[in-house]
């Protein structure tokens, strides 16, 4: 009999048709099973045949391992994988978010929030073809990204992961699925997975849906609307990704109107798949099913049964597979979770990993390492950095704007938490699952760029915690103050008061009263902002969570590149004001309006 899966010439279809026809149901279930890399040994993805496997945040082969180092770890799963009986390759997970963020030496581009400043579709595209490459390069064929969530709130401890508040602006930046998997040629089918190729890298849109929108912010918590008003705020930007051919979609863990979405079988199935025409496969997200019923997940065998009987296709298990595998054998067994859903399942799973030629091309592409982290990268990500500044304030006068700024300036003050930590320019989501302080990759902090693009008589003085001593005798010009958040990811992120860590209104206030200061807030939100220290303060930008090239900084603040950014949410003066969004719902009056964003001339 010919094996017509085989034949790369042969219709995608007829593959799928005839490879399920081959597969025993442990087969079947194992392609349906993501296991993360610290527990996928090659006995157990060839005697388990599992179908995925991933990192989580953080988790690398090493400490600090570059792309080769990925690509060997992850070739060793892939010829596991091509022993089993029928060789179906694995495709490998990992969350490329912002750049390929958890190999050490990669590019890494701003976060969303920042993107969605930019209001520029066509950067953000151009940033999925990179980090498509980078991901390539290291030997990964699959990136959980782009997050469509529209955050509603700045409480939410994933807000910097959305590009707005705004809908129509999240629509426009579900380009970054071009970029990662290619643009589908005309006449493509609606719904239909697409991957142009091996520089390409399957997307998965999330979280659906509605996690954005929880109330009062809540990570993984309940969001209550019609569906008139999921479809119309949340849902819309999944038609966009449905339609530029999105392989995978990612479930969200939020509930909507106190259902959870991973055993939601009206809006999995019914909607996502039936309505909207979604021919990819569903994928769960991590440890999703132990979070159902219990914290604790003891009654596991019901969230299998609830969530893949409700549209999951592929589950990350990460850890316990064995337990997963031998619960799902069960519920199939028994009739509980239908054959034919096992095989829509197995069949999207399979669609996916055929358009994605992995059959033809499974193993790392040793080529593309030489373009990790190169120049004209990271001339992109400098150029994302500098079209996402939002200026704020530009002088106490407006009749005597601070910025652009002279480089020629004699003596300037760096300070702050943020002018020298190239770990907490990234924010979470960087080399660590929730980032971390320091030199945690290579690139270029704000002091870095400073010191770089300042004349040579121009005098910097950078002190982490300026004193009353630091200006004792010494005639500073101006001082550049950089503050904001620390990393951080998810629930550990949720914030009721949203003030400025590490007190960064006591440390800009202290030195704006001493010197003309221009204040950089570093941060994945909007965050409180007293009226005495905007009074005080000639100028601020917000460089929300720009990565790793500062330099993107320094072209807008001295004159090289205009600012280009506008709010990508609205500013509130309280947090007792929150929620509050363009969409007029809250009269409230806001600190400053969504949308606004002050320019200048080079």
């Amino acid at each position: 009999m010919d094996c017509i899966y085989k034949d790369s010439n042969a219709p995608i279809e007829a593959r799928v048709k005839d490879l399920l026809s081959r597969m025993t149901l442990l087969e079947k279930i194992g392609q349906m099973t993501q296991i993360e890399r610290s527990v996928a040994t090659p006995s157990a993805i060839k005697e388990r045949f599992i179908g995925s496997v991933l990192s989580g945040g953080g988790s690398k082969p090493f400490e600090n391992a570059k792309s080769a180092d990925w690509a060997d770890m992850i070739d060793g799963f892939q010829k596991a994988a091509l022993e089993t009986r029928l060789g179906i390759p694995i495709i490998y997970g990992v969350d490329a978010v912002h750049g390929n963020n958890n190999v050490y030496g990669t590019t890494i581009f701003p976060h969303n929030i920042g993107l969605g400043a930019t209001r520029d579709a066509d950067l953000v595209r151009r940033i999925g073809e990179v980090t498509a490459l980078e991901v390539r390069a290291s030997g990964a064929q699959y990136a959980f990204a782009p997050c469509v969530a529209v955050s509603r709130d700045p409480r939410w401890g994933r807000c910097y992961e959305s590009y707005s508040e705004d809908t129509e602006i999240v629509r426009k930046m579900t380009s970054l699925v071009s970029g990662l998997q290619g643009e589908p040629p005309r006449g493509h089918p609606k719904g239909y997975p697409f991957l142009a190729g091996r520089k390409n890298v399957i997307a998965s849109a999330k979280h659906f849906v509605g996690d954005g929108g929880t109330q009062h912010g809540v990570n993984e918590g309940n969001t209550i609307l019609s569906y008139d008003e999921l479809e119309r705020i949340h849902m819309a930007p999944y038609l966009d990704c449905i339609s530029q051919g999105v392989c995978t979609i990612m479930a969200s863990y939020s509930g909507w109107n106190g259902d959870k979405l991973h055993t939601h079988h009206f809006l999995l199935t019914e909607v996502l798949k039936n309505k909207l025409g979604f021919m990819g496969f569903i994928i769960s997200d991590w440890e999703a099913l132990d979070r159902l019923y219990t914290p604790h997940g003891s009654n596991y065998r019901q969230s299998i049964l609830s969530s893949v009987n409700a549209g999951i296709d592929m589950v990350m298990v990460p850890f316990r597979y064995e337990l997963f595998l031998e619960e799902f054998l069960s519920l199939v067994e028994s009739g509980e979770i239908p054959m034919a859903r096992i095989d829509d399942a197995v069949e999207r799973i399979l669609r996916v990993k055929f358009v994605s030629g992995i059959f033809e091309h499974p193993l790392s592409d040793r080529s593309l390492l030489d373009v990790v982290g190169c120049k004209a990268h990271r001339e992109l990500a400098r150029e994302a950095v500098s079209k996402s500044l939002v200026l704020l304030k530009n002088g106490k006068d407006e009749k005597i704007p601070l910025l652009p700024l002279d480089k020629k300036t004699k003596r300037i003050l760096v300070t702050g938490t943020h002018a020298d930590n190239l770990g907490y320019q990234c924010g979470g989501w960087t080399i660590t699952w929730d980032g971390a302080s320091g030199r945690i990759t290579e690139g270029t902090t704000i002091l870095d760029a400073i010191k770089v693009v300042v004349d040579n008589e121009a005098e910097i003085t950078y002190e982490l915690n300026p004193t009353a001593e630091t200006f004792s005798g010494q005639d500073f010009s101006l001082a550049i103050v950089a503050v904001g958040e620390g990393p951080y990811v998810e629930s550990g992120g949720d914030d009721p008061v949203l003030k400025i860590p590490f007190n960064g209104s006591e440390l800009a206030g202290f030195v704006a009263d001493r010197v003309p200061t221009l204040l950089i807030l570093v941060t994945g939100r909007p965050l409180v902002l007293e009226a005495q220290l905007l009074e005080k303060i000639e100028a601020l930008v917000v460089a929300w969570l720009p990565g790793t090239e500062g330099r993107g900084i320094t072209d807008v603040i001295f004159g090289d590149r205009p600012f280009h950014g506008r709010l990508p949410m609205t500013w509130f003066r309280s947090v007792d004001d929150l929620p509050i969004h363009s969409s007029g719902e809250n009269s409230l009056d806001p600190l400053f309006p969504f949308g606004f964003g002050l320019t200048t001339t080079c």
